[in-house]
This record gives structure tokens, sequence and C-alpha cells, in this order.
């Protein structure tokens, strides 16, 4: 299963997004920010790709649905929700 061309663009704007927030915290513990905004960037780091993992996912059903069902089997979609989980 490849990701869907439709999803590509949202999942690698959320992937730029998350490195530049990864960054962020990166500079932030190089100049000794408090430890509570630290963690809330990281948090914003997390759901980032979260959302772009589940993003991949929702493709992965639809190319599923698509093809009518032969793409991915139930077990490996449960498996890949289960990873982000």
């Amino acid at each position: 299963m490849k990701v869907d061309e439709s999803a590509e663009g949202p999942v690698l704007n959320r992937l730029r997004r998350a490195h530049g927030q990864l960054a962020g915290v990166i500079a932030m513990i190089e100049n000794g920010r408090d430890c509570a905004e630290v963690v809330t960037q990281l948090a914003a780091v997390s759901r980032a790709l979260d959302r772009a993992g589940f993003k991949i996912v929702a493709s992965g059903m639809r190319q599923c649905l698509a093809s009518g069902g032969a793409a991915v089997s139930e077990e490996q979609l449960e498996k890949l929700f289960l990873t982000l989980a």
C-alpha cells in the first residue's frame, strides 16, 4: 500500500510542520527553556505526527475500499492503527 496521491500533500505538510516544531523543541532545550513549555511543544509535535499517521492509514482504507478490499486486509489495517496508538 502506498500513500494515496490526494493524501500525499497534506501528509507531507503535517510532517514538515512537525519537523519545524521538533527543531523548535531542540532549540528550546538548548536554550534552557522552562520544562513545561518544552513538554507543551513536544506534545504538539506528537499530535502532528499522529495526524500524519492517521491520514496515511485513512488513505489506505480508502484505497482498500476502492479496490474491493483486496489491497489491505482488516488485520493489516488494525495493526497500522495499533502501531499509532
